[in-house]
């Protein structure tokens, strides 16, 4: 990456040569997890979509008790243990993983968690709808009863993945868990700082240097010579006078 100064209507512009096709910052190989919560007093929705739409409204909003983390590991997450004790009423729940799939990894995937939503919720991937759950769903810390937790599988195609698991609790904020399962393996393995999954956030976003960008022009040289030249007759005006 190196600097190139420019010329453009009368300005000289400092622009940034990138040597690669694409910047990414970040890169780490593990799952990245955050969770939001708000407050919800909405009950069981009709649709995955309706699900979305519901809690994404609650946490776009801050209240007390409620808030965003980013855990290491996805196991046993409550509002409560993030957000404070008190804090186990009427909770609206976005979680998001981010992750990557190499070539090697494509093909089905197959994703499952483990819930405490008393009033449903639903699940994504990449935007669309995997399925939802309308009853009062509490997994209690085992998958032996499938109603009680969410198990889906997608084929996915290597490049980055976002899955997404909306979900509403009325009492009393349960630890709840998410996992994964790649092609070819045997066992679930919990979403996680360690999980060995290339995230990969999107590249950043570049914007074209011009004589519209909104940024300040740097003066020209002869800008500067002639302020100085001008600082040295003011000087020199002032000493006549004295």
């Amino acid at each position: 990456m190196k600097n190139v100064i420019e010329r453009n209507n009368g300005k000289l512009l400092t622009s940034i040569v990138v040597s690669t096709l694409a910047a990414f910052v970040g890169n780490a190989d593990a799952s990245m997890i955050s969770v939001a919560t708000g407050h919800s007093t909405a009950g069981v929705q009709a649709s995955a979509e309706a699900y979305k739409n519901v809690v994404e409204a609650a946490v776009a909003g801050a209240t007390a008790g409620y808030g965003t983390a980013s855990p290491a590991v996805f196991n046993d997450i409550s509002n409560h243990g993030l957000f404070g004790a008190n804090s186990i009423y009427d909770i609206a729940f976005d979680f998001t993983i981010r992750f990557g799939v190499t070539p090697a990894q494509a093909g089905a995937w197959e994703f499952r968690a483990g819930t405490d939503f008393g009033l449903g919720g639903a699940v994504f991937i990449d935007g669309v709808a995997l399925g939802f759950k309308t009853n009062d769903m509490w997994w209690a810390g085992s998958y032996g009863n499938p109603s009680q937790y969410f198990d889906y599988s997608s084929l996915l195609a290597a490049g980055n993945h976002v899955l997404q698991i909306y979900g509403l609790e009325h009492c009393c904020d349960g630890g709840q868990q998410a996992q994964f399962r790649a092609p070819g393996a045997t066992f679930f393995t919990t979403f996680s700082s360690t999980d060995g999954l290339a995230a990969i956030p999107e590249p950043a976003t570049f914007r074209t240097f011009g004589s519209r960008d909104g940024l300040a022009a740097i003066p020209e040289p002869a800008t500067f010579a002639l302020f100085g030249i001008g600082l040295l007759g003011l000087g020199a005006a002032r000493r006549r006078k004295q």
